[in-house]
């Protein structure tokens, strides 16, 4: 699409010529493989195609082609007709007669190889053989991923192309505040705006929005949707502007539930049938935790939002052939052992093992023994064990969950057809074909233990019994992940205080927010039935929640109050204060609420290290909630347990949780429920009636999300005075040149690392803090403090969000000598400045700057804030010991130069200070450039050292060369 444009740039550049075809093409994929592309406007008929009716016709290939020469289409329509794998294309048979449609059949190709491979690796490669025209995809690349075994250690290149995208309203608004900037950029370039849409099927879930205001009470739902509505009218009307601007963008109002659970629920595919061309469905999403999909067989994963706007643009994404991690499951978990007990077992070891970049697949006779939302459950932290994805392949328990949340049984037969044909199904009842994984784990369920996981890590996993004395460590221990460093005199002090009126305590460890809240565990119906027995065990036996502890549940879906409903069981979680706060991700992504008054005012006062129990999945300090600096991951049932006890400061096994009605002890075991127990409620509780009622209804929207009015222009309205939206300077003074490599000149350190530095340290995320810069513009622009909102609803603003990157309060930059908070020292004066006031001196002074870190950075969410706040600060690399996946894409994909410090080597280990200016050299053209080649750093001080340049793909350094993805995206399709 883009080859005759391509040549006639005067930066094309080797790197550029060797993989034309595949970097240059078309935005929309041939007829017999595109994905369904145009959705009714209609919000009922768009989510009602989203299960299977196909709604489209198909684009014409010239249609596609644009401005192409005659020539080139000539050639490109004979690669169309002429589909390299079209010998293998099969029909597959219905059993009634007929046939389903047809498909592409891997075991046609007789091929040995093939049948060795993880089922996650077929997934990429049935797809890299259906787009194959040698055009987008080459023979070559199915080559590659057939001999995954030899290639995969090589770090081969491979173009994907997910069947579509899914986005959540954090990512989802400045994704579309990126796609109508695009629009105006691509005008003010003198083309057509109407090219920016997106060409790939796109579901955006508002579920990030609600907060738990209003908590314990029977109105918190409706009370909090008012308040959520009330702060967000205005990105709510953006979002459904952009549903009806873009075609192909279907928007899920919110209070519907959260994005993972309704994706798996209801959006997830298996198989889509697209004008009688069977393939897997596929998907990646701007939330890190995508993954959750991987639990229904349906390879997902978390990419940056810049990645998912190319993706969503026709763009087909280059990764690396990954590694794939057997992790071979046996036996059975023990009664009263959860899910979330195996879901923090299996990230610790598989933190432990080392999966980065790699795709983690399950198999093995204990398989059997996990329902689909105890896989979900693990598949859905990926993240926190580093993995790109946790795959599960389809089986006969897969099946059974389609049926229950009201797949039709014509959809499920298709899907168990399509999968036993081309051998991607797994039938554990028949002998199973040895498969071959890059490196392999083994877990026996039956070792898994109760544990919890914290203080500060999701990974940091603790066992029940061994949780009081762990904790008196992290009193002891000096400040860091597993430290509080408070002096053994304090440890035991208790304040007392009044809390409306009744008295109240707090100490070390109390817990002042227990949290069942969406993502993780909310799908799962045994731990939360699991959690609503143990509240009526609880309430039987006389024990209540102390008031002061803020209690909340965010069901994933309704479908979750229907059980809850259905078994009588909702009426004790309210006892317990566990009401239903609404239907979205709250308390794990800091939209917790503020505490009350008096309580805030005593942890403050008093510097107590109180604690939150949450049944999320990030407990990263600073995350959850400013004042709870220990922060624990725990099974629903668990959640409910700590907040009766009020404090993680005991010990299960030997202590008692409180005094019952009786005035006898009561103990953990004597509210803790059975696994037969659980399963029976949940028999008789969940059916499949539920999903479909709640999915119907989900198509009518909500009387707030109906009444919103937007204008039907397709270029949007930008209000010069809207603090919650704002064009982006991304595009400003953009020519259709390309700027080319820079390298870095004389750069000073604007922060100095060291590991574990996340996108929740970068990115801003939570409430907005009073003293901080992003208060200070808000104030100034007449904005009340109560009316701040959280970071994550004002990303659609990137003055917010630049003035809000690097502002998290625990955040911990070696230039201050060991003090916490969101300054940096500005190295030329030697004044100590919040780092956006910094950063901007430096910008206006013509300085370069750099990031220096250690390991793991960019760990955590996929926010494409973290990359896009850095580069809109004025930072032009970052040096680290080592990377996350997404985030290092997303820095690539900002222009932003990732280096990586040669192994044994870091900033300590060099003697760098982090006052020295720093010089990167870079090739002047890209053509010289390689992925993965040496880079010499040299510093003002005499020190030079070598780095590895992270840039991994050929395709990367295209991007690097127009200055980023998006402004790469517009060039080329300028030029059609």
């Amino acid at each position: 699409m883009f080859l005759s444009t391509y040549y006639a740039s005067s930066s094309s550049s080797p790197i550029f010529r060797a993989r034309t075809l595949r970097l240059a093409s078309s935005l929309s994929p041939p007829p017999s493989r595109a994905p369904p592309s145009c959705r009714s406007p209609s919000f009922s008929s768009a989510l009602r195609w989203s299960r299977g009716a196909d709604s489209r016709s198909p684009l014409s290939l010239r249609a596609q082609i644009g401005v192409a020469s005659p020539a080139l289409e000539r050639k490109i329509a004979t690669m169309a007709s002429e589909h390299p794998f079209n010998g293998i294309l099969s029909g597959l048979p219905r059993p009634a007669g007929g046939e389903f449609g047809k498909f592409y059949s891997l075991p046609a190709l007789n091929d040995p190889r093939i049948d060795k491979l993880p089922f996650s690796i077929k997934i990429l490669l049935e797809s890299a053989i259906r787009n194959c025209d040698n055009f987008q995809v080459s023979k070559e690349d199915v080559e590659k991923i057939i001999d995954w075994e030899k290639s995969a250690p090589k770090q081969v290149e491979i173009p994907f192309k997910p069947a579509r995208v899914l986005l959540q309203d954090f990512t989802g608004v400045p994704a579309v505040v990126d796609l109508a900037s695009m629009r105006e950029a691509i005008k003010d370039l003198g083309s057509n705006p109407d090219k920016i849409n997106p060409l790939v099927p796109v579901d955006l879930v508002i579920d990030h929005s609600v907060q738990v205001d209003v908590a314990r009470s029977e109105n918190a739902v409706q009370a909090n949707m008012d308040l959520e509505f009330k702060r967000n009218k205005e990105r709510f009307a953006f979002l459904k502007w952009g549903s009806t601007a873009f075609r192909n963008m279907l928007v899920v109002p919110p209070g519907s539930g959260i994005v993972h659970q309704v994706n798996l629920e209801y959006l997830g595919r298996v198989v889509f049938n697209t004008e009688g061309i069977l393939y897997p469905d596929s998907v990646v999403g701007t939330d890190s935790h995508t993954t959750m999909i991987d639990g229904l067989g349906v390879a997902g994963w978390g990419v940056g939002g810049i990645e998912a706007e190319a993706t969503m643009l026709g763009q087909p994404m280059s990764m690396v052939l990954p590694g794939v991690v057997g992790f071979k499951l046996s036996g059975k978990l023990h009664d009263g052992v959860t899910a979330t007990d195996l879901v923090l077992t299996v990230t610790q070891m598989l933190r432990k093992h080392g999966v980065v970049g790699k795709f983690v697949e399950f198999y093995g006779e204990g398989m059997g023994q996990l329902s689909l939302a105890d896989r979900a459950t693990i598949a859905n932290m990926s993240p926190e064990y580093g993995a790109t994805m946790g795959f599960f392949p389809v089986d006969h328990v897969t099946l059974e969950y389609l049926k229950l949340t009201g797949r039709s049984d014509e959809t499920v037969e298709m899907i168990e057809a399509y999968l036993r044909a081309n051998k991607m199904f797994i039938d554990y009842k028949e002998p199973q074909q040895e498969r071959l994984y890059s490196s392999y784990l083994e877990l026996d369920l039956a070792e898994v233990v109760p544990c919890i996981s914290g203080p500060k890590r999701p990974h940091d996993r603790v066992p029940l019994k061994d949780m009081k004395s762990d904790w008196h460590s992290c009193l002891d221990n000096k400040v860091g992940f597993k430290g509080f460093a408070v002096p053994k005199e304090q440890q035991e002090k208790v304040v007392k205080f009044s809390f409306h009126g009744q008295p109240a305590e707090l100490r070390h460890g109390s817990v002042v927010i227990a949290a069942i809240t969406s993502c993780t565990n909310t799908s799962n119906p045994s731990v939360m039935l699991g959690a609503a027995l143990v509240a009526k065990k609880a309430c039987e036996l006389g024990l209540e929640v102390k008031p002061w502890v803020k209690t909340s549940l965010a069901p994933g879906s309704g479908v979750v109050t229907k059980y809850l409903l259905q078994s009588g069981l909702q009426k004790y979680l309210n006892q317990q204060g566990f009401n239903i706060v609404g239907y979205g991700c709250t308390t794990c992504i800091g939209n917790s609420g503020d505490l009350d008054e008096s309580v805030s005012s005593i942890i403050a006062d008093n510097d107590l290290v109180a604690a939150a129990v949450l049944s999320g999945n990030r407990n990263f300090e600073g995350r959850v909630h400013p004042l709870t600096r220990a922060n624990y991951l725990a099974s629903p049932p668990l959640v409910v347990a700590y907040a009766l006890a009020g404090t993680v400061d005991i010990d299960f096994e030997k202590e008692p949780i409180g005094t019952g009605k009786d005035g006898k002890s009561v103990y953990f075991r004597d509210i803790w429920p059975s696994s037969e127990e659980i399963a029976q409620v949940v028999q008789s509780s969940v059916l499949p009636e539920m999903f479909k009622s709640t999915y119907e209804a989900i198509t009518k929207g909500n009387e707030f999300w109906n009444q919103l009015s937007v204008p039907s222009s397709s270029l949007y309205g930008w209000d010069p005075n809207s603090t919650y939206i704002h064009k982006p300077p991304y595009f400003s003074g953009m020519t259709m040149d390309p700027p080319g490599a820079c390298g870095v000149k004389d750069a000073y350190c604007l922060l100095l690392f060291g590991d574990s530095i996340t996108t929740d340290h970068i990115s801003p995320a939570g409430s907005i803090h009073k003293d901080s810069p992003a208060a200070k513009y808000l104030v100034d622009r007449g904005v009340d403090r109560r009316d701040f909102n959280s970071y994550g609803s004002r990303r659609g603003n990137d003055e917010v969000m630049a003035r809000g990157t690097f502002a998290n309060i625990r955040i911990v930059n070696k230039l201050l000598n060991g003090e916490v908070g969101p300054k940096t020292i500005h190295i030329p004066t030697g004044e100590k400045l919040s780092v956006y006031d910094a950063a901007m001196r430096y910008k206006s002074d013509g300085q370069e700057t750099i990031v220096i870190a250690g390991a793991e950075y960019g760990s955590g969410s996929s926010r494409d804030w973290a990359a896009k706040g850095p580069m809109l600060q004025g930072v032009k690399a970052v040096i680290s010991k080592s990377f996350e996946r997404i985030h290092r894409s997303n820095l690539v994909g900002m222009g932003i130069v990732p280096l990586c410090f040669k192994a044994g080597e870091d900033a300590e280990t060099l003697g760098l200070t982090g006052h020295e200016r720093y010089t990167i050299d870079l090739p002047a053209k890209v053509s010289d450039i390689r992925p993965g080649q040496d880079i010499t750093v040299t510093t003002d001080a005499g020190k030079s050292f070598t780095c590895t340049l992270r840039f991994d793909t050929e395709v990367e350094l295209a991007y690097f060369d127009h200055g980023g993805i998006l402004q790469y995206v517009i060039r080329n399709l300028s030029k059609q």
